[in-house]
């Protein structure tokens, strides 16, 4: 019985790796496909929140990396797209993070005039209660809109708040907890900008170029 029982355990050990195999291929062989459909997808959200006549450059290959745990909620550096007409500097479409999000982080992206208004607003990436959290999706609602032509009058601007808080942002009935931290988030960058805005043309590049 046991080298009946050592023969099954081989044959299953070579099946586990004859199976971790094929989706290692798997992998190795859409991966590309999977970067150009973000990559994508990324230009398509950058167009939207960035309109074309503020910007004569490629958005997407004008890539910054800016660094600041307490503005864009990340120990790591977050992507930045910084749009130029005529070789100086007209808007950026900054990535965040909301940590504070109802079921964990809610990954953003910011697009700003280099006068500091808002020019639109897109959820990346969530894991918050679909019917309730997931209103922060364009395709299930125009709440993100709201944010559109807001600006920051200075780092405590009592607007900057959901409506149960003061602000004048709407929150989701039954769901206060996801649009707080997302108009929480959004203020950040905004702080961010303003402080950082003479310096952000000079950031690391993406990829290390420089």
């Amino acid at each position: 019985m046991i080298p009946s029982m050592k023969k099954n355990g081989l044959l299953l050990a070579l099946f586990g790796i004859a199976c971790a195999g094929v989706v290692a291929l798997t992998y190795e062989g859409t991966k590309s496909q999977i970067a150009e459909q973000q990559r994508r997808q990324l230009m398509n959200t950058l167009h939207q929140i960035i309109p074309a006549d503020r910007y004569d450059n490629e958005l997407y290959n004008q890539c910054l990396l800016l660094s600041s745990p307490q503005y864009l909620g990340s120990k790591a550096p977050q992507p930045a797209f910084l749009a130029t007409k005529n070789g100086e500097p007209t808007a950026i479409a900054i990535e965040t993070t909301a940590p504070d999000g109802y079921n964990g982080d809610i990954n953003i992206i910011v697009g700003i005039d280099w006068n500091g208004e808002v020019l639109g607003v897109r959820t990346l990436s969530h894991q918050e209660t679909p019917g309730l959290g997931d209103l922060i999706e364009l395709r299930r609602s125009d709440w993100v809109l709201s944010f559109n032509g807001y600006r920051l009058e200075n780092e405590k601007d009592p607007r900057w708040a959901v409506k149960r808080d003061g602000g004048e942002f709407d929150q989701f009935t039954g769901a206060t907890i996801t649009p707080r931290a997302y108009v929480g988030a959004v203020r950040k960058v905004l702080n961010y900008f303003n402080r950082n805005r003479d310096t952000l043309v000079n950031a690391p590049r993406c990829g290390g170029e420089s």
